[in-house]
């Protein structure tokens, strides 16, 4: 019965519930989705015939080192993304550096159609030109998030900081930089995120150094649905092992980010 009481728990509404119960749901929920897909229509792949597709492009097309290939890609993208954001939103504590960023914020809106030929012209080679699309259509909403984090400060904090006799760039270290960290790495989860879906895209641009995305066109020029749908399984498992990598990291250097709050980010 307390065995009962606990699986009951978890459809009840702000409850805790134990690991093995956490694992228990999430295996009926990944039971129930393959059991939708296996009865779904005939439009969409079954799982049997994405895996054995699976098997076809890890053994005859290179899977493995199209992955490597998106994944750098990714990684660096996100690594230049937070070096430009970062900096930029902090820097919203000077009045004088609000305008600059609220105008790069607004360029989340442009889209990559246009700039893509300005980009093309700047570019050195098919790799840069890939990162650089990366880094524009990421940036942008990377800088608005954390700003909007730096805004949401409490002014009790600066208060604080204020009496502890601490002013100028310290006041920004403590407050601002070390204050938000926590958040800074939701935020780059986000962001990462953004990067795997827009990575298929970029990479059909630029078909030279493969990647997932030559892969997925290729295979849906040829009206291979199952090799697209294992491609999609690919991105989905790797997306969300890099989330969980940052998940940890965020736990690790920011240990305590979770004590005031009713259950930890996922």
């Amino acid at each position: 019965m307390r065995a009962l009481s606990r699986i009951i728990d978890g459809i009840l509404p702000a409850q805790r519930i134990t690991a093995p119960v956490r694992v228990l749901y999430a295996l009926v929920c990944a039971t129930t989705v393959l059991l939708l897909w296996q009865l779904g229509g005939t439009a969409i792949p079954k799982p049997v015939d994405v895996l054995r597709a699976l098997g076809t492009l890890w053994s005859e097309q290179g899977l493995f080192d199209h992955l490597t290939t998106s994944f750098m890609l990714n990684a660096e993208a996100i690594a230049w993304s937070s070096a430009l954001s970062l900096p930029l939103a902090y820097l919203t504590v000077l009045p004088a550096a609000r305008p600059f960023v609220t105008v790069l914020s607004k360029l989340r809106f442009s889209g990559l159609v246009g700039w893509g030929f300005v980009l093309t012209l700047a570019a050195h080679d098919g790799h840069q030109l890939k990162l650089w699309m990366l880094v524009f259509g990421m940036t942008p909403f990377f800088v608005t998030s954390m700003a909007a984090v730096v805004v949401e400060i409490p002014k009790v904090r600066f208060d604080h900081a204020r009496t502890m006799n601490l002013g100028g760039w310290r006041l920004v270290w403590e407050v601002v930089i070390l204050g938000t960290l926590d958040r800074a790495f939701e935020v780059l989860r986000q962001n990462a995120a953004m990067g795997w879906m827009m990575l298929t895209m970029v990479e059909g641009v630029v078909r030279s150094s493969g990647g997932l995305g030559v892969l997925m066109l290729d295979a849906q020029k040829h009206l291979q649905l199952d090799a697209v749908f294992a491609l999609i399984l690919v991105v989905l498992v790797v997306g969300a092992a890099q989330d969980r990598v940052l998940a940890w990291l965020r736990g690790v250097v920011c240990p305590a980010a979770d004590l005031a709050t009713e259950r930890s980010a996922s």
